[in-house]
């Protein structure tokens, strides 16, 4: 199984616009960060980890010729507000959107015009799917696991597939959810910026919740310019916890 972080920014992106900080001033490639969303791939299946307003330009560049399935892990803008670029992807089947009751009820009330009565063909064909923290469910040749996270005072949902546990977003879990990270091979997990936040981990609470899970690896994902610079950042961390970057791929034991 193979990850690509197709972006590995927070809400609004790195750069900011108006913004002079050495991290969006930065040229390096790896400072550039497009709102968070990754592709995981065997040899017969694809999927995506939330679909922002950036998937276009992202799935363009990782030359994703075909889609099965999007898993969302809840309804902010910048994780679903790329949904309508899935046209190209429904010429000829209907994508399955899978996410939590509430999450496909706001996709809904955003965007009627694909879910109505006389609905246009050329308006993505979606069809929604309810996940259940703690109840898996298969894409393909893929096992998911959501788990229950939250985001302050927000539930949402990360994702086990296999080795990988998938986690944005979230400033906490309980315990029980805890245990189903037993075994994690590779950890990827939210870490905002340098400072407190109340509903998102910064990066030293990303550090230590990493820490405790003991995968082999961690990469961390959804930062601000406020985390800092990729290659400035990444030499603080122990080495088995690094920050991603956009176009970075891994293999997924």
């Amino acid at each position: 199984m193979k990850l690509t972080f197709l972006g590995t920014g927070t809400s609004i992106g790195v750069p900011e616009m108006r913004c002079h900080c050495q991290t969006c001033m930065s040229t390096d490639p790896h400072d550039k960060r497009l709102r968070t969303s990754a592709l995981i791939e065997t040899d017969t299946t694809k999927i995506i980890i939330d679909c922002g307003p950036d998937f276009r330009q992202q799935a363009l560049r990782a030359d994703i010729e075909q889609l099965d399935a999007v898993i969302v892990t809840h309804e902010h803008y910048d994780h679903i507000g790329g949904l309508d670029d899935l046209r190209p992807y429904c010429t000829t089947t209907t994508i399955p959107i899978y996410a939590e009751r509430n999450v496909m009820d706001h996709i809904v009330q955003s965007m009627p015009y694909c879910f109505c009565k006389d609905r246009s063909p050329r308006v993505p064909a979606m069809e929604l799917r309810e996940v259940v923290p703690g109840m898996k469910f298969t894409i393909g040749d893929l096992e998911i696991l959501p788990l229950r996270v939250m985001h302050g005072n927000l539930p949402i949902v990360g994702y086990r597939i296999g080795g990988l546990t998938y986690i944005t977003d979230m400033k906490s879990m309980d315990e029980e959810t805890f245990k189903l990270l037993k075994g994690t091979d590779t950890l990827v997990v939210n870490a905002l910026h340098t400072k407190e936040h109340p509903t998102h981990q910064n990066v030293r609470q990303a550090v230590l919740f990493a820490q405790r899970v003991g995968a082999r690896e961690t990469y961390l994902i959804h930062m601000s310019h406020r985390a800092g610079m990729h290659a400035i950042m990444n030499g603080k961390f122990p080495a088995h916890i690094q920050f991603a970057y956009d176009g970075q791929e891994i293999s997924i034991i």
